[in-house]
């Protein structure tokens, strides 16, 4: 078996661009990924072009050869474009790995150990009473995790210190009204410094959040490590990583209580499984970044069936939230879909997903978009 073609599909669905690679083998089979680096698709689909047919004739049935040959090609560079690109090649090798020997991915992986994949349900308001009712609504659908935050950043300005005034206080709220059995988390975006993080965490009652996420940038693990000194809430670090390489500090100096893999910036399977296990070697969860689309989705639903620490798959389909809308639309023939909280274990053939491909030459183009730039009161750039 060899590789034919490969071609990559950025559209446009719900709120957001999709970035679809579709590797074809030389015999017919298909199969499928995604990269991440949203709003940055384009350059990730001219990565692709500028490999030329190079991909051409390869095995794909040799994911890990692929990869590594890819990663330290001359000229390639460990960047995010880069391990976008590579995140969706290997996810697509990988579906066709598991369709050419009639199994799901995840046996390709190890084998299933467990049936259902629990996910923790994203609910979003910026009001406290609305936040709690979501938040109750959500947990009678059946989710025991949630991730709380608020709703809307218009007119595009974010002051820490009002936010660290006034959102420590609805947390507390809603930790009172939901009581202690349900998980709680908050999302912090990387918007603060050290010293903000922690002036927000101070505010929260003990027991309040049993994950803060992305309080601060991540370039800096010392900086990580100083925040750590300063408070005692567990910590979820790693969605934008794209290596074992940027995990190393976070892993090895204790920096990180949930490892947040997404597959489609860290380079795939191939590099995901590497990650969780050197996280499971140092006692450290998996909670997989899911922001994307149903590729996304299927992909972390195979590995975390698989890894002994996964702790919860974000999950954007919870009651009330519109970000649902990126699951939903009919190029996606069949996708993998909840019961209750849980993902189902899949057990088609690769990784569960059919493409329509009619529906996807329909599908509207590629459309210009950027996340807010968010400012500072006083003018001052700050993280979105």
């Amino acid at each position: 078996m060899k590789i034919a073609s490969v071609a990559a599909y950025p559209v446009w669905i719900a709120d957001r661009n999709q970035l679809l690679v579709k590797v074809t083998t030389a015999c017919g089979v298909t199969g499928w990924g995604e990269s991440g680096l949203t709003t940055r698709e384009q350059a990730v689909a001219g990565a692709l072009a500028d490999l030329g047919d190079w991909l051409e004739g390869r095995d794909p049935l040799r994911p890990s050869a692929v990869w590594e040959a890819l990663a330290l090609q001359p000229g390639i560079a460990r960047d995010r474009v880069s391990a976008a690109l590579i995140s969706a090649l290997d996810i697509a090798l990988h579906d066709i790995a598991g369709k050419a020997l009639d199994v799901p991915v995840h046996q390709i992986l190890g084998g299933a150990l467990r049936s259902r994949v629990p996910t923790f349900g994203c609910v979003r308001a910026d009001d406290r009473d609305h936040l709690i009712d979501l938040a109750r609504e959500t947990m009678a659908a059946g989710w025991t995790c949630l991730r709380l935050g608020w709703r809307t950043d218009a007119p595009e300005i974010f002051d820490p210190h009002d936010t660290i005034g006034r959102w420590p206080s609805i947390l507390a709220a809603c930790r009172a009204a939901l009581g202690p059995r349900v998980m709680l988390g908050s999302d912090l975006h990387h918007r603060f410094s050290v010293a903000e993080a922690a002036a927000f965490m101070a505010r929260c009652p003990e027991a309040t959040l049993d994950f803060v996420e992305e309080p601060i940038r991540d370039e800096t693990p010392s900086a990580y490590a100083a925040l750590r000194r300063l408070i005692r809430t567990p910590l979820a670090i790693g969605e934008e990583f794209t290596s074992r390489w940027q995990f190393l500090p976070y892993v090895e100096q204790g920096l990180c209580d949930f490892a947040r893999i997404d597959l489609c910036n860290v380079g795939g399977f191939t590099e995901a499984m590497k990650v969780a296990g050197w996280c499971r070697a140092h006692g450290i969860d998996v909670m997989p970044h899911n922001p994307l689309g149903p590729i996304c989705t299927a992909a972390t639903v195979h590995m975390a069936a698989v890894i002994p620490n996964h702790a919860f798959l974000e999950c954007w389909e919870t009651p009330g939230d519109d970000n649902a809308a990126r699951q939903d639309s009919p190029v996606f023939q069949n996708r993998l879909r909840l019961d209750g909280a849980d993902f189902p274990v899949p057990t088609e053939p690769g990784l569960g997903i059919e493409i329509d491909e009619a529906a996807l030459a329909a599908a509207a183009p590629f459309r210009w978009s950027e996340v807010p730039h968010l400012r500072r009161s006083d003018g001052a750039f700050t993280n979105w």
